[in-house]
């Protein structure tokens, strides 16, 4: 059983993980979606989630959490300007995760994670 158990470990150490999240995080935040496997998918929409969630407020304090999650400024600025604004009416479920089916070099789960309310829905 799987009580009390929360994060995803992806078969790396602390540290890369790390930076893996925030690679990841920065890209999904600068392209609006990305490809990935279904694990890293779940593991960094919790993620995202929260820097919507403060990129909306806008505080000074808000902003220094945000930079320890996007390693790239411009892509701080999109999240307390546009991104921010496109999702000013929703409180929580912010992205999707859509099943890709599996990737043909090693069957790997894919799928990708998308922001619901984007300019093309």
């Amino acid at each position: 059983m799987r009580h009390r158990v929360s994060g995803f470990k992806l078969g790396r150490k602390s540290s890369s993980r790390k930076a893996l999240y925030k690679n990841l995080v920065t890209d999904f935040l600068k392209y609006g979606s990305i490809k990935t496997t279904h694990a890293k998918a779940k593991a960094i929409q919790p993620i995202v989630e929260q820097i919507i969630t403060l990129g909306k407020k806008g505080t000074y304090q808000d902003k220094r959490i945000v930079s320890r999650f996007i390693i790239d400024p411009q892509v701080q600025e999109k999240v307390f300007g546009e991104i921010s604004v496109n999702l000013k009416d929703r409180t929580s479920g912010f992205t999707r995760i859509t099943k890709l089916g599996l990737r043909k070099g090693d069957t790997a789960p894919m799928a990708e994670i998308s922001l619901v309310d984007t300019l093309g829905d």
